[in-house]
Formats: structure tokens, sequence, C-alpha cells
């Protein structure tokens, strides 16, 4: 072992390698050189009283006065930001996305889901080889425990790691609803975020074909349709043997088969002659073998394109593609069971960039999920206006924020397949069939924050929750009423109404209404010396127009006061409801006129 010093730190220097908790004793007073020059210590080669993971070829150790390492300008010493692709969540942008994760939760609980949490970083090993081209995305972390660890790139792999750490479960529907992070390149304005939620429901077990498929499908129509997005959204459907077996029989060579299936599943952002650029000139796939695959991949429909596939006898003779046909036969007749099929569309161009899907696939489009210089979907273009361009000048393309890139869009907003095969690569004995769903909520709160500010619906996008503003005012001498306040607001949450009230002991009465207006409180409960003797109190809707019958309040005994609080608010709730179902019928007529010309051209 070689080892090169310069003080009489050594000793203690390698003692600290070896033992973490170490004293090193400070002198008083250094020579003025000392104050310059950094103590360093080197060590090379092995030393076999020294932990493995704490090896290194090279280690140098350096100690200088505190003084000098410390920057002279606190002010100046750091850039006060949240990291590239992150954001932080408050006010209406935070009970947006929490009425989204409940509305989401809810459905899952319908369905059966059992709830799980798995730690936010994994053994390196674990997520290697399982996400493809995307595996450069992936954070890894520093070595510090003697374990080499990523942060989790999705939910899908952890979950896979623990059925086969539980080989006693064999079957089970579970949900999981946390952050995932990806070294993408942001576009936060559109949802494109390096730290993002995902919430996925999955059901493990070996069960009839198709048959959990469906209801999974089932569970994508319930969210989307429970979010408000009825007639925004498509669910693109395909099948991973159906379109290997297209490959092979255009004859993709077999260790081609997930690059090319990668390109293919680019063709939602670019056009077939750049992915037919990408398969022959990156991928080196014969030009006459891409040019098979193209009449192929070009297939959308249902039940028609089914039909014609099957037509096809060179695909009908390959053994992979007619499996997957026969599947997908039987999913579409469970998803007309369920009543979801008219929101499926067959879409062969749909690969999925994952190593591990083995059955079918699916991802969930809106026009707001496609380019905003391809689309005149509102929600598109409203995206694009809101994103702010990254300034800065570090160079680094990868870390520029796209929120304004004509050319990307939001993307899909959910996304999965079958995948039966993942469990058994940590543990071929506990090989279990999968198959499932995850939400992207990032994505899926911005295409719904640009609608609802589209509609200016300040209703849902309220700051709080809170439904009842506790007030008081009063003449000469008012005192503030502050304990008076104090007990409505406790009965009023002893009745589990939401409700709060300044904490000022003689707030003025337009400060009040102020507070009220801004956190998009609908009622005022308002306390006045007089009807307050009386045993009375006045509830208010606020936002009323002039002239309204009740623009002024009306005056409830405060022993009735809760009963007639939940009364007016399930009243306006109802009302909210009525005009939502309105707005969506209106706008369903709208796009049947817009279709309308489309069936004429089509000669049906």
């Amino acid at each position: 072992m070689k080892l090169t010093f310069q003080s009489g730190f050594l000793r203690f220097a390698r003692q600290a390698i070896v033992d973490p908790i170490v004293v090193v004793p400070v002198r008083r007073a250094l020579p003025s050189a000392a104050a310059v020059r950094p103590t360093t210590l080197t060590l090379s080669s092995s030393d076999p009283t020294i932990p493995h993971y704490r090896h290194s070829s090279s280690l140098t150790l350096r100690s200088s006065r505190l003084a000098d390492t410390m920057p002279k300008d606190n002010k100046n010493s750091f850039n006060l930001k949240t990291p590239k692709g992150t954001k932080d969540w408050s006010g209406s942008d935070a009970l947006l996305r929490d009425r989204i994760f409940s509305t989401i939760a809810d459905v899952f609980k319908r369905h059966g889901g059992t709830a799980l949490d798995t730690p936010v970083f994994e053994l390196r090993e674990i997520l290697a080889g399982k996400y493809g081209e995307d595996s450069k995305l992936i954070y890894d972390l520093q070595d510090q425990g003697g374990e080499i660890c990523s942060l989790r790139y999705d939910l899908t792999v952890p979950f896979a790691r623990w059925l086969a750490m539980n080989p006693d479960v064999r079957s089970i529907k579970r949900y999981h609803i946390a952050k995932v992070y990806r070294r993408d390149q942001p576009a936060v304005s559109k949802g494109r975020m390096r730290e993002f939620y995902q919430c996925d429901f999955d059901i493990a077990g070996a069960f009839d074909p198709m048959v959990p498929d469906a209801e999974i499908l089932r569970i994508v129509t319930e969210v989307f349709e429970e979010l408000g997005w009825q007639g925004r959204y498509t669910i693109k459907v395909n099948h991973r043997k159906i379109l290997d077996g297209v490959f092979e029989v255009c004859g993709v060579p077999p260790e081609k088969i997930r690059p090319i299936s990668s390109a293919v599943d680019k063709l939602d952002k670019m056009s077939w002659a750049d992915v037919r650029k990408e398969m022959v000139e990156e991928k080196g796939l014969d030009g006459k073998v891409a040019d098979l695959i193209e009449k192929y991949v070009a297939g959308k429909g249902t039940r028609d394109l089914l039909e014609s596939l099957w037509k096809d006898e060179s695909l009908i003779a390959n053994a992979s593609a007619k499996a997957g046909l026969e599947e997908m036969g039987l999913l579409m007749d469970y998803l007309e069971a369920f009543g979801c099929l008219d929101k499926i569309s067959f879409d062969m161009s749909l690969a999925r960039g994952l190593d591990y899907y083995t059955g079918v696939i699916y991802e969930v489009v809106t026009e707001g999920s496609a380019p905003a210089v391809s689309s005149s979907a509102p929600e598109a273009q409203k995206l694009q206006k809101s994103g702010k361009k990254d300034k800065s000048k570090s160079g680094n393309l990868e870390d520029e924020d796209r929120s304004n890139d004509p050319t990307l869009g939001v993307g899909s907003v959910a996304a999965g397949g079958r995948y039966d095969n993942l469990v058994g690569m940590f543990l071929p004995k506990a090989q279990i069939p999968c198959v499932g769903v995850s939400f992207g909520v990032d994505r899926i709160f911005s295409i719904t924050k640009a609608r609802l500010e589209r509609e200016k619906s300040t209703a849902a996008l309220r700051s709080s929750e809170v439904d009842v503003f506790v007030m008081a005012f009063g003449g000469k001498g008012f005192t503030g009423m502050l304990k008076e306040r104090m007990d409505v607001c406790q009965k009023l949450w002893n009745a589990g109404i939401k409700a709060e009230f300044s904490y000022k002991i003689k707030p003025k009465l337009p400060q009040q209404f102020k507070a009220a207006e801004q956190g998009g409180v609908p009622f005022a409960v308002i306390l006045g010396e007089d009807e307050l003797a009386a045993g009375q109190v006045r509830i208010k809707e606020l936002g009323l127009e002039e002239g309204h019958p009740e623009k002024e309040g009306v005056l409830v005994d405060l022993a009735a006061l809760t009963d007639e609080v939940k009364a007016r608010l399930a009243k306006k709730q109802s009302q909210t409801s009525a005009k939502a179902d309105i707005s969506g019928v209106t706008q369903q007529l709208e796009a049947v006129k817009v279709e309308a010309p489309k069936t004429e051209d089509a000669g049906v």
C-alpha cells in the first residue's frame, strides 16, 4: 500500500477510513502555509482492513480551514430554484391534483384494489435491462453504503420485484400512487416532468385469457369519465404478439424486433418517412422490409381492422400473430360486455417501447396530447402559450425546458399492458402473469387545468376546499366577536362542514369578504350583534347577481345552522353537476357536427 502525506493528520485520516466515528483534534493555531495548502492523503492499491465498499483506486482526503471553504457572500452562493423538471405544488394546483388523486383512488378501490407502497429507490440491478432504450433515463445514485441503487423509473418493476419476494401471493389486485423519476427532457407546463406521480393498478395471477385485461380497460374508462373527460379521450390498443408476428412476416431479424418496435412506437410523434429513416439508417433494417411494415402499421379501427387481418393468409400462418388476433377478438367481446368498446381504437402503430410487455398493450390519448403544430385542440394551444422557455446558459440541450416547443405534445396520459414474464426475471419459480395500467397524473393535470381555465371554471380552480367563511360585524364598540366566531366554526366542523374564520380579533367586514372571495369560498355565515342576541345568524351565498332575492343573505336560527348549510351546499353541488352534464352533451353534439363531413367524404 502506497501512502503519500504532507501532515501529522495521517493516522487520524486513515482511521477515519476504517472507522467513520473518529474524533480528529484540531490545532488552535496553524502556520500561515497550512492555511493555504490543504492536507492531502492518497491511498492506492487495496487494504484488507478497509471495507470493500470504501475501496478506491485513488482516494484523496483534504482538510483546510473552514473559513477558506465557506463562500464570502452567502447571498450569491447558490441559485434559489427547483431542479429542472420539477415544481412546487400549492394553492389551486395542489387542490386540483388532490381531486385527481382521490378520483382515481376511488375507482381503484371500487374494483377491489389493495394499496402497496415500495421504496423510492431500488437496487440498480433490479431496474437494469427492463426498459429498453429508455434505460438511459434512469437516475443512478452514488454509492453511499455498499449498495448500488437507482431512483425508480416506474412502479411496475418494483411491483414485480415485490411479487418475487412474496411467492405466497399468487394473485392480487394492487394499486400504488407514488412519485417516479426519469431524466427526460422536461416540458413542465405540458406535464412532462423529471419527478412526477404515477397511479398504477395491476392484476396479478393466472386467469382465463383477456378477462382481467378487459377489466383494466374498463377501469381506464371509469377514471376518465369521472374526471369529466367524456368524449375527449381515446384508448389505443394493440397486441405485442400481433406486432411481433407482423415483423416476422415482413422479414425483420429476431435480434432487431425490439429496436424496430421502438421505432414504430414513435409514429405518433414522427412521420413515417422519419421512422423509416431511423429503421434503415440507424438500426440497419433492409429498406424493402421497412416498406412491408408500413402497410401494416397504418391500420386503425376496431372489429373491421380485426376482420381484415384475419383475411391476411401470410399473417394467419404466423403462430404469434394468430394467437394475438384470437386474444384481441376475445378482448373486444369482453369490452362490449363492459360497455366501453366505443372508447377503443385498435391501432397497429402502437408498440410501447418497454421491453417487458408480452401481450395486449394500450395508451390513452386526448386532443391535448398532440403537438400544438398538428392539433387545433384548445388544450394544446393553451399549453403551448403558457410554457416558459428555460433561458439557462448551461449549453446542455437535454436540460432545456421544451414547454414552448411546438413539435412536442403532452403525450399519452395513461398507458399499460400485459407483462407475463417480468416476475420470472427475478425468480423463475415465482412466475406470475400480470396486466396493469399507469395514469400520468401530471399530464392529466396539465390538460385538465388548461380546459378549466378555458371554460373559466373558477369553482374547480379554488385554492382550498373551504365551504363557509364565518364573519362578524358591528357598530361602535364592536368587539370582533372572536369567541362567537370560534363557537360557530366548531359547530360547523363538528357537522363535517369545511369552514374557517379570520384570526384578527376585530376584523373589518370588507377584509373578511375579500379573504372569502380569494379562497373561492361559496358561502358566508355572518354574525351580527343584534341577530346573535336573538339566536340567529345570516347565511349569504357569495357571487350572486344584483337583484337576486337572496343577494343580502337569509336569517336562520343558530340551532338549525348546520342543517341549512348542508342543504344549500347539496343544492349548489347538484346545480354544478347539471351544468357540467349540459356542457358535456353540447360538446358531444358539436363533435358529431364536426365529424359528419368526414363520413360523407368516406362514402358511407
